[in-house]
């Protein structure tokens, strides 16, 4: 009797709850979100305005035009915020006292990409989404065909950039060449800082400042058009020639340039000379020989004895021949 009786008080208590419950659902079901219900909180470190509250709340609106409880789809709501560009994740649910919070995370752009007639953002996890008419952020404007894959790197690479004090005074932009190789633009002077690829970007970037501090802080900025840092253990500049200092030593480099053939003509021409000498010597003993009739005999001009004595004979005889050639 007596578990008959805890069974029937159990079941009655169960039946007075539910009865109570649906009342109370039916209660909540019927009221109204109005604007002072509706909690939006922006959870994202850096503050970004890509989306506002007003915008949050136009999508409410849009989602429940009714404006009960009990017409409200939370998990289509939720789809629908999470499919905005710019906001990173979003959480929706209702209190009890039927109050609609809205915790939302926006996108914080690392870097502003111009590739291929496109612009847009990239986002920490490599995520693109576009630009608001509304609102610019600041942050570091990149340039080139960037592939997705680099993404991550070059992210990483901005990351660094803004928290060292020296990076970020002197670089304001990267870009990348046809050759595939990166480039840090500088706020100082006319150059550009190459890089190459995006690997041992803190070796790079260190090798640089010490360059700048030992030698450039003491030179004019528009001295050079190009330093490079993506060789190993050294750094390669690039003089600007359109600066007025430069073109002495321009000139200086051109002029050495031009002297550099020189030692291979010099060499060819003493391995003729020998050649040319024999020419020479056949020439002058074949006249001296044709006036003396004694051509017929090519194989004694070449012994060193008889080419003495040839010329020795025309030069002693050569006013008397010619005057006996003309008597006959």
């Amino acid at each position: 009797m007596k578990n008959k009786y805890r069974i029937l008080k159990i079941a009655i208590t169960v039946i007075i709850l539910g009865f109570l419950l649906s009342f109370s659902l039916k209660k909540f079901s019927g009221q109204k979100i109005t604007d002072n219900k509706i909690s939006v909180k922006m959870n994202e470190k850096t503050p970004v305005y890509f989306i506002d509250e007003k915008d949050i709340r136009e999508i409410v609106k849009k989602e429940n035009p009714s404006g009960k409880v009990g017409d409200l789809n939370i998990p289509a709501l939720e789809k629908k915020i999470n499919s905005l560009p710019a906001v990173d994740s979003a959480n929706v649910y209702l209190n009890l006292n039927g109050k609609l919070n809205l915790d939302i995370k926006q996108r914080v752009p690392v870097f502003r990409l111009n590739k291929e007639g496109r612009d847009f953002y990239v986002d920490e996890k490599g995520i693109e989404f576009p630009i608001s008419k509304t609102y610019s952020h600041p942050c570091m404007l990149v340039t080139g065909n960037v592939k997705k894959d680099e993404y991550s790197k070059l992210a990483a690479l901005v990351e660094k950039i803004d928290k060292d004090d020296f990076s970020k005074k002197y670089f304001i932009g990267i870009s990348k060449d046809r050759n595939g190789d990166y480039n840090l633009l500088t706020s100082e002077g006319n150059y550009k800082v190459e890089i190459g690829d995006l690997d041992n970007i803190e070796f790079k970037v260190k090798g640089f400042k010490t360059f700048v501090e030992k030698y450039l802080v003491y030179q004019d900025p528009e001295k050079y058009s190009m330093v490079s840092v993506k060789y190993q253990n050294q750094i390669v500049t690039t003089l600007n020639p359109h600066f007025k200092e430069n073109d002495s030593i321009l000139k200086a480099g051109n002029k050495e340039l031009v002297k550099v053939p020189t030692p291979v003509t010099i060499k060819k021409t003493t391995e003729i000379k020998p050649k040319t000498e024999v020419k020479k010597n056949t020439k002058k003993t074949g006249s001296s020989l044709s006036k003396t009739k004694e051509s017929t005999k090519p194989k004694t001009i070449t012994k060193p004895k008889e080419t003495k004595k040839t010329e020795k004979k025309a030069t002693a005889s050569k006013p008397k021949t010619k005057a006996k050639v003309k008597v006959e």
